[in-house]
C-alpha cells in the first residue's frame, strides 16, 4: 500500500526550492564579506610620475587643515590630515631612497593648533633627514595653508594661485534682538561671568571685547613671526603690512616676496631634482588600500571648502 505524502511533481517542487536557497545560503556564506566598521588599511606606495631609484615623495594637504578625523561610519574611519601628514612623513624618514619631498597645497586654512602641528612635523622631519622640501600651492594656499607652506625650503605658486589672508579672526553673532522679537529669552546658569563670551544671546562688554583682540592679536603676532623667520628676504617690519588679512594672486605673492617662484608642478619636480642632486627621480604618493593614485594631480579624500580661517573657535 502505498504511503500518504506529497504528490510526486509537488516534491520534485519542493526539492528544487531547497536546492535553490542552499546554494544562496553557502554562497552569501562563503562568497560575501563586508566589514562595515573596518579602520583604514597602512599606507601603500605608488609611483604617479618619473623613473629612477630615487624617491620624491608628494604630500597632498588638500581640503580644511584639522587635526578633527575625516570621516566615520559605514566604512570605518579616515584619519585626520594631521595623522596621516605625520603618518607619510614617519615612513618617509625611514627610507633612504625618498630624497625630497613636494607639499601640494590646495586649502583656505584650519585651525591654527592643526597648521602649527604639521608645521613642526615638517620642520622635524627636515632635521631628521635633512632633505628639501618645497611647497607647492595650487588653487588656494590661504591662512592656515600658508602657516604650512612657511615651513619648506621654498614656495612655489601656480600662475592662478589664490594665497594670503594672513591673520585670525573670530566669528560671533548678536541673535539678542532677534530673540526678543519672537519671545525667547535666554536663561543661561553658569559659574564664571566671561563662561558665555561667545554666546550669541548677548553682545559683548568692552571688557570681552579686548579680551578676544589680546587672544587675536598672540596669535597674529606668532603667525607674522613665524612668517619672518622663515622667509629670509622680508623682515618682520616687511610682514606686518602684508599679514592684514588681504588675499593675493601669484604675481603679487612674488612681488612681496611671499612666495619664490610662479610655475607649475611640473616645474616644482624638476626643483626638487636639482635641490637634491638628482638626474632622474620618480615622484611617489602614500595613500590607503583601493585609493586609487594616477599621476601627480591625483587627489585625497576630504578636498571640500568652507569658508574656515586661520583660527576656529568654538
Amino acid at each position: 500500500m502505498k504511503k500518504p505524502g506529497l504528490p510526486s511533481d509537488r516534491r520534485k517542487y519542493v526539492k528544487t526550492i531547497l536546492t535553490l536557497m542552499s546554494i544562496l545560503f553557502l554562497a552569501g556564506c562563503t562568497c560575501f564579506s563586508i566589514p562595515l566598521m573596518q579602520r583604514e588599511g597602512k599606507l601603500e606606495e605608488t609611483v604617479v610620475s618619473g623613473k629612477g631609484k630615487d624617491k620624491i615623495l608628494l604630500v597632498d594637504i588638500s581640503g580644511v587643515i584639522s587635526s578633527k578625523e575625516q570621516g566615520r561610519g559605514l566604512f570605518g574611519e579616515r584619519a585626520s590630515m594631521v595623522s596621516r601628514v605625520r603618518e607619510e612623513l614617519e615612513k618617509a624618514s625611514k627610507d633612504e631612497r625618498v630624497r625630497g619631498v613636494i607639499l601640494r597645497l590646495n586649502t583656505p586654512g584650519g585651525t591654527i593648533t592643526a597648521s602649527d602641528i604639521i608645521y613642526q612635523e615638517i620642520k622635524r622631519f627636515k632635521r631628521e633627514r635633512n632633505l628639501p622640501v618645497v611647497a607647492c600651492m595650487m588653487e588656494l594656499a590661504t591662512s592656515g595653508g600658508y602657516y604650512v607652506a612657511t615651513a619648506a625650503d621654498a614656495i612655489v605658486a601656480h600662475p592662478t594661485t589664490v594665497t594670503g589672508s594672513l591673520g585670525a579672526i573670530a566669528i560671533k553673532f548678536n541673535a539678542e534682538g532677534l530673540m526678543e522679537k519672537i519671545g525667547i529669552e535666554d536663561e543661561t546658569i553658569m559659574a564664571g561671568d566671561k563662561k558665555d563670551l561667545f554666546s550669541p544671546l548677548r553682545p559683548l562688554t568692552e571688557e570681552e571685547r579686548v579680551i578676544i583682540q589680546d587672544m587675536l592679536n598672540e596669535f597674529h603676532q606668532r603667525f607674522i613671526s613665524l612668517i619672518a623667520e622663515n622667509r629670509k628676504t622680508l623682515s618682520l617690519e616687511q610682514v606686518k603690512p602684508l599679514a592684514d588679512g588681504r588675499v593675493y594672486t601669484a604675481d603679487q605673492a612674488l612681488k612681496n616676496g611671499l612666495v619664490d617662484e610662479v610655475g607649475y608642478l611640473d616645474d616644482v619636480i624638476e626643483m626638487v631634482k636639482g635641490k637634491a642632486g638628482l638626474e632622474k627621480a620618480k615622484v611617489v604618493m602614500y595613500h590607503r588600500p583601493y585609493s586609487y593614485k594616477s599621476n601627480i594631480y591625483s587627489q585625497m579624500r576630504g578636498t571640500e571648502f568652507k569658508n574656515l580661517n586661520l583660527i576656529n573657535l568654538d
